[in-house]
């Protein structure tokens, strides 16, 4: 895809252009992961934040190709999961945190850092555990 032309449509089982997904503000990411499940028929309990968390993910694979959350997500792909799946894995983590921030069960203190060990951590071997 060429970096000028706009994201279209969203497919989590392909990665969006990096430069692409980042020249989209943030509601338009929302929208394209929303308008996926929703074509495709998925239903979802909370679909929105469903929605927000493949952006979130999507944007932190864009910001950093060799950072943590994108070899991650290659890893739990070379372990079995599709790359759909592998976001899930991802954002349950990113989730988890977030309640643990907002309940107060988790300092603030190094958040992006015990994110980060966290997803490291993952296996597809324990997402398909927690499901």
């Amino acid at each position: 895809m060429d970096d000028d032309e706009p994201i279209e449509r969203y497919d989590p089982s392909c990665a969006p252009d990096p430069t692409a997904w980042m020249n989209l503000d943030e509601q338009e990411q929302i929208n394209l992961a929303f308008e996926y499940h929703r074509r495709r028929r998925i239903k979802i309990p909370g679909a929105r934040v469903h929605a927000i968390v493949h952006a979130v993910v999507e944007t932190q694979v864009a910001m950093a190709a060799d950072g943590v959350v994108a070899r991650t997500l290659a890893r739990l792909q070379d372990e079995g999961l599709d790359r759909h799946d592998a976001i899930h894995a991802v954002g349950s983590v990113l989730l988890g945190e977030l309640h643990g921030l907002l309940s107060g069960d988790l300092p603030a203190l190094d958040v992006n850092d015990r994110y980060f060990n966290a997803v490291e951590r993952l296996s597809a071997e324990s997402w398909r555990r927690s499901g």
